[in-house]
């Protein structure tokens, strides 16, 4: 496996396609932004202009889209899938929910092409640093005839299942524990705030408690900024949170402290705030508490 074709060339594919070409695949790259794949070009890979001719050739079609719809609509009214050679597997990284990635995977499979359904968790750090924890669920042995592909991506590749689906499913559980847990601590920090504790000490105390975890130690310091660098953004947790509550209605699962989570990031997208780094959420505790934002 020596030629990938490459779909969606933004924060995280672009990072993501740079790895494979230093890993030593052969890399041809197409995103609607015409800039994205001039830098493609620029760092050796080659551009393509429609998403038929990124996939013509290739051994493998990677994903990285926003969401299922523009992979419905990459694979079949655009042509990559048709373009794409017989036998030769789509990999679809992007978060979607599992119900619609199976269906995707039974109409490429019909088509005689593989499919691995492969989300990856890690942001764009995990992008760039080649580090990123991938969830493939697929036939044990078309997981294989693409794991080079995978592991130029990232450092944790774990096969969690037979199905198509099943990588969608773990990664909803992912962004419902990440999504949970920010909203959380910005509750928490609300609390503080509306009685006047100062957030830097609280933030130090509660780092070194049982009460800390990941999540407040990254996303906390940048709740106390005014305009903290955007690492993810406040629209991605509410697509993925919706992906969360959809998969929780298919399985007919009560998913309350998502539901909840998905409409503190729902009303600060609404106010205007949705491209600002997703740890702004507390930007809808401090407005219904009456309490200032940072400065």
């Amino acid at each position: 496996m020596t030629t990938v074709g490459f779909i969606g060339l933004g924060s995280m594919g672009m990072p993501m396609a740079r790895n494979l070409l230093a890993k030593g695949f052969r890399v041809r790259g197409f995103d609607m932004r015409a800039e994205s794949v001039l830098a493609l070009e620029s760092v050796g890979g080659t551009g393509a202009s429609s998403a038929a001719e990124a996939a013509a050739g290739a051994d493998a079609l990677v994903l990285m889209v926003v969401n299922a719809a523009q992979a419905d609509a990459v694979l079949f009214a655009d042509g990559a899938l048709e373009a794409l050679p017989a036998g030769a597997a789509v990999i679809l990284m992007a978060t979607c929910p599992p119900g619609a990635v199976a269906a995707l995977a039974e109409r490429v499979e019909a088509a005689g092409r593989r499919f691995v359904d492969a989300p990856v968790s890690g942001g764009v750090v995990g992008a760039v640093a080649g580090t990123l924890s991938i969830m493939a669920a697929a036939p044990a042995a078309v997981v294989e005839g693409v794991r080079p592909v995978l592991a130029a991506l990232g450092d944790k590749v774990f096969h969690v299942g037979e199905r198509p689906g099943q990588g969608a499913t773990v990664k909803t559980v992912n962004q419902l524990l990440c999504g949970v847990h920010i909203a959380v601590v910005a509750e928490a920090f609300a609390l503080a705030a509306k009685v006047g504790v100062d957030l830097k000490v609280l933030l130090e105390i509660m780092s070194g408690s049982s009460a800390s975890s990941w999540m407040l130690k990254d996303r906390g310091p940048r709740m106390l900024e005014a305009e903290p660098e955007i690492t993810s953004a406040v629209d991605i947790f509410v697509k993925d949170l919706g992906i969360v509550l959809e998969a929780g209605r298919d399985a007919k699962a009560a998913l309350p402290l998502a539901a909840v989570a998905h409409q503190m990031f729902l009303a600060t997208s609404g106010r205007g705030e949705g491209s600002m780094d997703d740890s702004q959420v507390i930007r809808s505790y401090h407005a219904v508490n009456g309490t200032p934002l940072p400065r």
